[in-house]
């Protein structure tokens, strides 16, 4: 296994799969059949956080769904694939359009669909309640879980390997 803090110092580009990384991966319908999702505040703020530092967001999931379209426009995300079950291409296509080379671009992921882009991205990240397939392809493992800052926690860890954490926290605390 490579050395993930070596990996994450050249990531400018992090793309995220949704259900089990930025959700729970449970699927939420109420009486009336509409689909809801849970989001973690903090992932929220730490996109925030890597975006005014410079860091890329996108994301590419398996499934359309309006929740997720809702949540990723108010997160100012601007690459964005949806329903889409064979990723690696269009995780190619997200590094050109940014500019970046696989290498220069992390992945997290927890399911088999994950595993091409894991294999090819410069860091692979997962969840701890990962498939093991996953688990095992990756560089790094957050400690929390999908859906409860899993995601702040991998951008905490790229930022600190850039050495741009301390700048990311100014904008909060001055």
């Amino acid at each position: 296994m490579a050395d993930a803090t070596a990996l994450a110092k050249k990531i400018r580009l992090l793309v995220l799969d949704v259900d089990g990384v930025l959700t729970d991966g449970g699927l939420y319908y109420g009486d009336d059949g509409i689909l809801m999702k849970r989001f973690s505040v903090q992932d929220g703020l730490g996109i925030k956080l890597a975006q005014a530092v410079g860091l890329e967001i996108g994301v590419i999931t398996g499934l359309d769904q309006k929740p997720v379209e809702k949540r990723v426009t108010e997160l100012g995300i601007k690459h964005y694939y949806a329903g889409r079950h064979r990723k690696l291409p269009l995780f190619e296509k997200m590094c050109e359009e940014v500019g970046v080379s696989p290498e220069e671009a992390a992945y997290m992921g927890d399911d088999w669909i994950d595993l091409a882009v894991m294999h090819r991205a410069g860091l692979a990240l997962s969840v701890p309640n990962a498939v093991p397939e996953a688990i095992e392809a990756a560089d790094w493992v957050s400690s929390r879980k999908g859906g409860q800052g899993a995601v702040r926690e991998a951008i905490s860890f790229i930022l600190e390997a850039r050495g741009l954490k301390e700048q990311a926290l100014q904008r909060w605390v001055d």
